[in-house]
């Protein structure tokens, strides 16, 4: 795609990035199919290709209108046009630098103002995240049934973490809210760790990797939460930990683009982009070692299992198979789902700021999930499994809580 970028952005990081991104772009059409809102809305602006010329335009110096900013704020950031993509058009990063721009250029209404500012002063937060959930608990009987699921109850009893007794180490990185929501998710993934020989530290940073001010367009609160992150990181690197680990695909889809995104700060670039490296998901960490792990396992079969694989862990990590295999061994059955690539319409803020949309993919999503009448439905992400359990009278599960209970009765 031929580009002329204005002045205002041609020499910068940014511009640079956009004007390589937006020239490996040949128009194919093969991201219209795989795009969720395209196959939703039928509109072509509503797909990556149509918002690629619609951010192309922005670059090149056009006026920039609302118009645009809701075909930005429709997308999902689920990236499963780049899986699709023949020529690697890294979408995802171009979307990043097209919002930036489009949100300091178009005024939001106050409703819409209010709710990302409250998105971005509560959520990331532990302590004011945790005092919301206290007063959505209370008044819980009083809610509407569909925000009555979403509000979870508490733990029953405080999850347990086994002692650190292995001579390898990986950091295990607890995110803002998901010991809020599901605290028993990290210390399962710690018991199974243990279970291959594999100690677990527990890092808590206060607060979000960064995530979510970066999907909201405030770059320099994401800076601020990345920069927080590598400093309580740093420590247990320096010390020898092999892996800094996240049992929430979305989390760790983000620090492992930390490299790229501090890239231009001198004095973090060099620790993040090591950080970045050592970023995994759970699931990578045991599959390196499912050989050890099979042999603690119990023998028969288990629950038949429906697995909803997270877009930040098929199309952002690029990790496929891994967990279902994990699965498998360990003797649960997996039951077919449609469509398996497809998102379920959480997305991060994207169930709160786009409900329509988003319920629409849920209903989806469960319907495809449900087909093969599974006893439990699991995932790895925790935004997705709050999601899921919207929709679902069935259980819903990490997945890696399901293999933790699967070790412990054998």
């Amino acid at each position: 795609m031929q580009t002329a970028l204005a002045d205002f952005i041609r020499d910068t990081p940014a511009g640079r990035e956009a004007h390589d991104i937006l020239r490996s772009c040949v128009h194919c059409g093969f991201c219209l199919p795989a795009c969720p809102t395209y196959q939703l809305l039928g509109d072509e602006l509503d797909s990556p290709r149509g918002r690629i010329y619609l951010m192309k335009q922005l670059l090149e110096g056009e006026a920039v209108t609302a118009c645009t900013q809701l075909h930005l704020d429709r997308c999902l950031t689920c990236r499963a046009c780049e899986s699709a993509c023949p020529s690697g058009v890294q979408y995802g990063r171009l979307l990043d630098i097209g919002r930036e721009l489009t949100e300091q250029r178009v005024r939001r209404s106050a409703p819409a103002a209010i709710k990302r500012y409250l998105l971005r002063a509560l959520v990331p937060h532990p302590r004011r995240a945790r005092a919301l959930l206290r007063i959505a608990r209370a008044a819980r009987p009083l809610l509407p049934r569909a925000l009555r699921k979403r509000v979870p109850p508490p733990d029953a009893r405080a999850p347990e973490w086994p002692a650190a007794r292995h001579a390898r180490r990986v950091v295990l990185l607890e995110g803002c809210v998901q010991p809020l929501l599901a605290g028993g998710i990290d210390p399962a993934a710690a018991r199974v760790l243990d279970r291959v020989g594999i100690s677990a530290v527990r890092v808590a940073t206060g607060g979000c990797c960064g995530m979510l001010h970066h999907h909201l367009s405030d770059g320099g609160a994401a800076a601020r939460a990345m920069r927080r992150t590598v400093d309580a990181l740093w420590p247990h690197i320096e010390a020898g930990a092999e892996a800094v680990v996240m049992s929430a695909s979305a989390c760790a889809s983000m620090i492992a683009d930390y490299g790229r995104l501090l890239r231009e700060d001198r004095q973090y670039a060099a620790r993040a982009a090591r950080i970045g490296a050592m970023a995994r998901d759970v699931s990578q960490v045991l599959a390196a070692e499912a050989t050890t792990l099979a042999a603690t396992l119990p023998c028969g079969p288990a629950r038949r299992v429906a697995f909803q694989a997270p877009c930040t862990l098929q199309h952002a990590l690029k990790v496929r198979g891994l967990v279902e295999a994990l699965l498998a061994g360990a003797g649960f059955t997996l039951t077919a789902v449609v469509d398996g690539q497809r998102c379920c319409g959480s997305a991060g803020t994207y169930s709160l700021l786009q409900p329509q949309l988003s319920g629409q993919l849920l209903r989806s999503k469960v319907s495809a999930l449900e087909a093969g009448a599974p006893e439990v439905i699991a995932t790895a992400n925790i935004g997705c499994l709050m999601h899921l359990r919207a929709g679902t009278s069935l259980p819903v599960r990490h997945w890696v809580e399901l293999l933790a209970a699967r070790l412990e009765d054998g």
